[in-house]
């Protein structure tokens, strides 16, 4: 799809130098949009920002920080941006045993996972304009409940909730929230870290429709909650999994 609404608007993505939020990254900026984008990977982060040009502007925040949240929005407030899409993507899925779980680990987790996604909407929330839409990545797991992921899993459950009471209170603002949750997606670092031959077999069974899911697959759908297709929708939780969790 195309959303020509977007160009020349300002977006949002946290987490935007690899992976699903690369793949964000370029298609928004494809549409037009002016694409900000954060990452701790700054390596990365300034190779995609070089790759594009234009209209697309990275930069190296903390997350876990509210501080270097707060600068980051204050730096782009200054641009006069009129903010069209927020999109909260930036997170880890470690997996860990509750056993070996430490309560530093548990916290950290929900601090980048959960909090950051908080503190992304209370400041953007000024920049935000009239029909803006904030898009909270959640995942499938929520419905899957796999082992070894309990604080992972815990976080976006969490998302869940903070999207439908969001949704509420800012629906009078005409700003719509939406929350996105992806099955296995085969990034570099999936791919690199958990994905083995035996791991994809399993996927393909899992899955309704056995094609692997790319990241460009993912962010055709934020596209499509970006924009004014949309519109009628806030809410909502949307499955990007091939039928994985279907019920």
């Amino acid at each position: 799809m195309t959303a020509p609404e977007l160009k020349g608007k300002a977006v949002i993505v946290t987490g935007g130098a690899n992976g699903i939020g690369a793949a964000m990254v370029r298609l928004f900026h494809q549409q037009g949009a002016i694409v900000h984008f954060c990452d701790l990977d700054r390596r990365a982060g300034r190779s995609l920002e070089r790759e594009l040009g234009d209209g697309v502007s990275f930069a190296e925040v903390d997350l876990t920080s509210e501080a270097r949240i707060r600068a980051w929005m204050r730096a782009l407030s200054r641009r006069r941006l009129r903010l069209r899409a927020l999109v909260n993507n930036a997170a880890l899925d470690p997996r860990i045993p509750l056993p070996r779980m430490t309560a530093a680990q548990w916290d950290d987790l929900f601090a980048l996972n959960l909090r950051a996604y908080f503190l992304m909407v209370r400041e953007a929330l000024p920049l935000l304009s009239k029909g803006a839409s904030i898009l909270n990545f959640s995942s499938i797991t929520i419905h899957l409940g796999p082992p070894n992921m309990t604080a992972y899993v815990a976080t976006k459950g969490g998302i869940l909730g903070f999207t439908r009471s969001l949704a509420r209170e800012l629906g009078p603002r005409r700003i719509r929230v939406n929350a996105l949750s992806p099955g296995w997606v085969m990034t570099e670092r999936q791919l690199r870290q958990y994905v083995t031959p035996s791991i994809k077999r399993r996927i393909r069974q899992s899955q309704c429709i056995p094609e692997l899911i790319e990241p460009e697959d993912v962010a055709a759908v934020a596209l499509f909650l970006a924009s004014d297709a949309s519109r009628a929708m806030t809410g909502q939780e949307l499955l990007v999994d091939r039928g994985w969790a279907h019920a």
